[in-house]
């Protein structure tokens, strides 16, 4: 007998080979029919296959839309929010229109796809914001460095490597890949070198491999040199018997590049001051740089080093300002901001609980200006100021971490006034300070934006409802938008109980909003399980309303806040009322 370690396949892939046979010998006339299919099973193939039509891009942003969702995560940069949201929202309604009525735009000849090319100084948001629009609409992204091609030359495959990156980022939807976005950044990097004679292949030979995707081809799935490519492809040739070539064509594909292009001011300034047009050589400051990039041209970037056909295909030029300390300051203060939200992180890691002065986030923006890289020098002013705190505090007992101007000061000083018992109280007094400022700096930012944000996750942003949002925000490590849409949730799941609730006892109960509210404040704050609270509402409800229904007929009753506290006077009022009702009527 032979011994082998093939896994024997189970009844469903059984079924699916024979399907298959079946299916190539006599086409759609002869079908399996499985007798039996248990709904669980039916969700999981279903959620693992998914149809074509359930694939295709289903988009309904509006420009303006998506400039809201941003104005929440980045601080200025209004331009460049513009200029991306309208022509990423107009690509993606372009395609979805396209694929609705392919009659009407068949005739078009030629595909001119609104890639964008990003200009800016380092750490002003570039990669920030097109991560923020990829999550926002839902379609796969991946990113490369252009140095990683210059390093290793003219070798077209690496290009379109990314390309199949998007298709692993889809879980192996190609279609879904088609819609995606590729964003490549240090672009500059990739200029012709002036110094080199001839042809910088290095370079040269990089823009001219992304050309052709860029526009349009079809990239081929199958990696000679990728062990993982071959081995799928073995296997659907032993189901199949064919060789399918699988391939990924790049016409819908959004190209998105950056660079910081440093040299190139000087270029704009010389042909602006050959063709006498304003600037010329006063242009010193950091803000006139920006003011003149904004005047950049094909031509300027074809100086710099790159082919014309390249430059061709990076139709729309988005220029990114520098960033002020105010600006830095305000990033901090933004609720939504990583920096903030990713020291406090660290903490919690180890059990500690943080909470930053107002004071302290503008002296971080003082410093991380002077460092003169933008937003990312806010990290490293944060790490200097906060290191010796991260290697201490988690040896002790110390859980709360109050940061004043006096850890910006004196560290060592701050540490040992921390770590004193004699001073707890003080420092516990310090933290509920931090605490109500921070509550306070959150219900201002979610008041002023509550259209958006109770229109983006349909819940009505009530008074009582902000507070619970704060609350939730404050006790978790989250930005606004998950804050909400964890409370949005809770509503929703407590929707349900009047479903189960109705279906169990056949009462129709109608929770007032003020005791969904008052629910939601016990889960985030007292830890109860919304089981434990349907069988509390089930014992302490049930009973008197079914004998109200029995006398009265009435068979709809609303449940209110006070209900909830006090269920048997409640009842007693309500038998009392409504028996009195079914007596005078």
């Amino acid at each position: 007998m032979k011994e082998h370690n093939e896994k024997i396949p189970g009844p469903r892939e059984i079924e699916k080979e024979i399907s298959e046979f079946l299916s190539k010998k006599f086409g759609d006339s002869v079908k399996i029919v499985s007798p039996i299919v248990l709904p669980q099973e039916a969700f999981l193939e279903k959620a693992e296959l998914p149809s074509k039509k359930e694939q295709k891009i289903n988009f309904d942003l509006k420009p303006e839309d998506l400039v809201s969702y941003l104005d929440q995560y980045i601080v200025k940069q209004d331009n460049a929010k513009a200029i991306l949201a309208t022509k990423i929202c107009t690509h993606f309604n372009r395609i979805k229109y396209s694929e609705a009525s392919p009659e009407k735009t068949n005739e078009i000849v030629g595909n001119i796809k609104n890639n964008i090319l990003m200009i800016g100084p380092t750490g002003v948001g570039k990669t920030y914001m097109i991560r923020l629009i990829a999550k926002k609409i839902g379609v796969p992204f991946v990113k490369g460095d252009a140095t990683k091609f210059s390093e290793t030359g003219y070798v077209g495959g690496d290009v379109e490597d990314l390309v199949r990156d998007l298709v692993r980022e889809a879980n192996d939807d190609i279609e879904l890949a088609q819609h995606g976005i590729i964003y490549i950044d240090e672009l500059d990097k990739i200029a012709a070198n002036k110094q080199i004679i001839g042809a910088d292949v290095s370079r040269t030979g990089v823009q001219r491999a992304l050309l052709k995707p860029m526009e349009e081809t079809d990239v081929d799935l199958k990696v000679p040199h990728d062990p993982i490519s071959m081995i799928q492809e073995i296997e659907r040739f032993r189901k199949t018997g064919k060789k399918d070539k699988r391939s990924v064509n790049t016409k819908n594909i959004l190209f998105i590049m950056s660079g910081a292009f440093s040299d190139i001011p000087e270029i704009i300034k010389k042909r602006m001051k050959d063709h006498g047009i304003g600037f010329g050589a006063k242009i010193i400051s950091a803000q006139d740089e920006v003011d003149i990039l904004k005047h950049v041209k094909s031509e300027d970037l074809i100086e710099y080093g790159f082919e014309t056909e390249f430059v061709g295909r990076l139709p729309i030029k988005a220029v990114f300002d520098n960033l002020t300390e105010d600006d830095l300051y305000e990033i901090l203060k933004n609720p939504n901001n990583p920096i903030i939200l990713g020291k406090k992180l660290d903490f919690a890691a180890y059990g500690i609980d943080v909470k930053f002065e107002d004071n302290v986030l503008s002296i971080l923006a003082k410093r991380a200006f002077e460092e003169n890289t933008g937003a990312r020098g806010l990290v490293s002013a944060i790490e200097k100021a906060l290191l010796l705190f991260e290697k201490k505090l988690p040896s002790t007992n110390i859980k709360k971490f109050p940061v004043t101007v006096s850890v910006m000061e004196n560290q060592e000083g701050y540490l040992k006034k921390l770590l004193s018992m004699s001073n707890s109280k003080e420092m516990d007094q310090t933290f509920e300070r931090l605490e109500l400022e921070e509550k306070k700096l959150i219900a201002e930012y979610i008041t002023a934006n509550k259209k958006n944000l109770s229109d983006k996750y349909n819940l009505t942003l009530s008074p009582s409802r902000i507070d619970l949002c704060v609350s939730y925000y404050c006790k978790n490590i989250m930005d606004i938008g998950n804050a909400i849409k964890n409370i949005k949730s809770y509503y929703d799941d407590i929707k349900k109980i009047e479903l189960y609730f109705f279906k169990n006892s056949n009462i129709n109960i109608v929770m007032e909003e003020n005791a969904i509210d008052f629910i939601i404040e016990q889960l985030i704050n007292s830890g109860i399980k919304l089981d434990n609270l349907y069988k509390k509402l089930t014992n302490e409800f049930e009973n008197g309303l079914k004998l109200i229904r029995e006398k009265t007929g009435k068979n709809r009753f609303f449940i209110t806040k006070e209900a909830l506290l006090a269920p048997e006077p409640f009842i007693n009022q309500l038998i009392k009322d409504e028996l009195q009702n079914s007596l005078t009527s």
